[in-house]
């Protein structure tokens, strides 16, 4: 046997290393459990993979991001073969690996229910103890098309190859440009064949070294994505490399669905999606009206503040504005279909900035004027689809606390250093502190970006900058840009931990070139404007999601639709609450009294389950020494507090924006 000098790369550290030919990623590795993978000058291989002289061997481990997706990819050919012993008659679509967990679309007679879930989960847990191999193999297109005869998406996928990516979410799992090749599932001690896929791998090196999972849900989905194609039933399930994790994540998954906004905008009364107006499309209720209305207010303050000028454009416009902006033959999928009279078409704006650009070009502008910073509270229309849709947070209607910055080159940084502090403090106001920058820049091989290399150089630059002051972690998002300029998002961490993509700020030198803006300059020349481009929120309805999950429910006192509950221990203390209620509203306060029938106790329970952050409770030694009694929402009491005291304690919780 010839030796094989190989390099194992272990973070900064090297070691160089001879073996014998036939040498394995794994031999390479003995007894590190937690190694589940190799990559391999660059590329992730199989552990059966055999390194060739010079090659470069790292260990993948399974908690990386590389290692968790393998063991999810591994998990979601278990599962699919469990489907297929189940239900001999189910044909195969796409099964990647996704964020903490995988899916697999399969083409059955019936949807699952859940009981197929237990079934399929139980036999999941028999293919994991038997200890199958995963055997990579190599095949082509037509050994490739005779073995999968019976799987038509998967022929599908063959004929797609190279460009299998694009044409399906999650396909470049199964189909590469390279080379094809079919993953084998082979019985640990006779080798026999027990299932195979179509698979780009790698996976585990056997079924027992998946050490925790669990299905999660079933859900109806299209075959690569169109409504056009046949619906597929996907089950959902997640993988973990501990069972502690494993137990965890589902904690975790459980505080996320108490926290879910859908189901508290409706138990809180705040919103609806009635079905008469259509999907995406939401009507905020009297409270949530509220809620929404002091998002609004604060932000319109401190922006006038700031300097920024209010203005208002209309839900339509001619179809030739999205043309000129080029936002209709580069975002007009997400458009909704023209609207034709006057023999012209119409459509509904997508995105304020066109109509703002035409505020600015309204008359002559001076370079005294700039910094011009337009801002509008914008309802803009997106035709989402229907399987991206979710709640609040993706709808089809929605407003953006849109602005547009019109500056100078030279007034650009500061501008930039100035918008994203500004930002992040508005942010924490509304109680949001964890914040991570994710600077999206060209892709400089892809079409789909307008605009020269200089200017695209100089807005990544003075992005890049601004963000280093503020101190907060940067990471690179290449290829993410609009197609108009690179943008800087802020990532917002909620209460328990997950992260939101929250404002956003883009820098735009084509527009301005595109609508043909000019200013006059000092020396009397004219020149084209800089244009800023921020959404705050994104957009008020998500923002409110974000808000309703971050705290529950449970606004701070300054949110809440209703900041006090007075709770009367019988019916004789009624009229003393009426009058601390009509003294607290003649201070802007939100106080309200439950003079129904109901016991105390139930009135407890009803503020309880509204969240209503004080509870005003009065009896009679309340009522014969003129104070009150807060109860908190954690159970908590305050007793005998002088009136003008009490109200002046809920003015300062508003005031202050605390959470109580």
């Amino acid at each position: 046997m010839s030796d094989v000098r190989v390099i194992i790369q272990r973070d900064s550290e090297r070691e160089e290393r001879v073996v014998t030919t036939g040498t394995t990623a794994a031999d390479l590795f003995p007894g590190e459990r937690t190694v589940v993978a190799a990559r391999v000058d660059g590329t992730l291989k199989d552990l059966a993979y055999q390194p060739a002289d010079g090659e470069q061997i790292e260990p993948v481990e399974i908690s990386s991001e590389d290692g968790l997706n393998i063991l999810r990819h591994s998990t979601a050919h278990v599962m699919a073969q469990a489907v297929q012993e189940i239900f001999p008659e189910a044909k195969l679509g796409i099964g990647p690996p996704i964020r903490d967990g995988f899916y697999y679309d399969f083409d059955v007679a019936e949807p699952f229910t859940p009981e197929d879930l237990k079934r399929i989960e139980k036999k999941m847990q028999e293919i994991q103890k038997r200890g199958q191999r995963f055997s990579r193999r190599v095949t082509n297109d037509a050994d490739a098309r005779e073995e999968l005869a019976e799987e038509p998406y998967k022929l599908e996928l063959i004929g797609l190859k190279g460009n299998a990516a694009e044409a399906a979410e999650g396909a470049d799992a199964e189909v590469g440009g390279g080379e094809l090749t079919i993953y084998d599932n082979l019985d640990a001690k006779t080798g026999e064949l027990c299932w195979k896929d179509l698979c780009r791998g790698p996976h585990l090196p056997t079924t027992r070294t998946i050490p925790a999972f669990k299905l999660m849900r079933s859900a109806a989905a299209y075959w690569r994505g169109s409504e056009k194609n046949k619906q597929l039933q996907r089950i959902y399930g997640t993988a973990w490399p501990s069972k502690d994790e494993l137990k965890a994540h589902l904690e975790f998954l459980a505080e996320a669905e108490k926290r879910d906004h859908r189901k508290l905008g409706a138990e809180l009364d705040l919103f609806s999606f009635p079905d008469q107006l259509g999907s995406g499309l939401a009507v905020f209720h009297p409270k949530g009206g509220v809620v929404r209305k002091e998002m609004e207010q604060y932000s319109r303050r401190r922006h006038e503040e700031a300097g920024y000028e209010f203005v208002n454009t209309p839900h339509i416009s001619k179809e030739q504005l999205f043309e000129t902006s080029g936002h209709l033959p580069n975002y007009g999928d997400v458009m909704f279909p023209p609207l034709e009279f006057d023999g012209q078409n119409y459509r509904l704006k997508a995105m304020n900035c066109p109509m703002h650009n035409l505020i600015f070009d309204a008359r002559g502008r001076s370079y005294r004027e700039l910094p011009l910073r337009l801002f509008e509270f914008g309802t803009v229309y997106r035709y989402e689809k229907s399987g991206v849709v979710h709640g609040l947070t993706r709808a089809r209607g929605f407003t953006q606390d849109d602005s547009h910055i019109y500056c100078t080159k030279e007034q650009m940084a500061d501008e930039l250093d100035s918008l994203l502090t500004f930002v992040l403090d508005l942010l924490r106001d509304y109680g949001l502190s964890d914040f991570e920058l994710e600077l999206s820049t060209r892709d400089p091989e892809s079409d789909k970006f307008i605009g020269s290399d200089q200017v695209w150089e100089e807005a990544t630059a003075a992005l890049q900058e601004a963000a280093d002051k503020q101190g907060l972690p940067l990471v690179p998002d290449p290829g993410g840009a609009a197609f108009y300029g690179p943008k800087i998002s802020v990532q917002a961490r909620d209460a328990i931990g997950r992260s939101w993509q929250m404002s956003t700020i883009q820098v735009d030198f084509n527009q301005p070139e595109r609508f043909g803006l000019e200013y006059t300059a000092a020396d009397g020349s004219k020149q084209q404007p800089v244009m800023i481009h921020r959404a705050l929120f994104g957009s008020i309805e998500r923002f409110f999601a974000v808000l309703l999950e971050h705290y529950a429910g449970a606004f701070p006192a300054w949110l809440a639709p209703v900041q006090a509950l007075g709770i009367p221990v019988g019916d004789a203390h009624v009229p003393y609450l009426e009058e601390f209620a009509a003294e607290a509203r003649t201070k802007g306060l939100r106080v309200e009294v439950d003079s129904s029938s109901d016991r105390m106790q139930k009135k407890i329970r009803n503020a309880q389950r509204a969240k209503v952050p004080f509870m005003v409770i009065v009896g009679d030694d309340d009522m014969n020494a003129g104070s009150v009694s807060f109860r908190y929402r954690d159970g908590s009491q305050e007793n005998g507090i002088p009136r003008t005291e009490a109200i002046a304690k809920i003015l300062d919780a508003v005031e202050r924006r605390v959470q109580v």
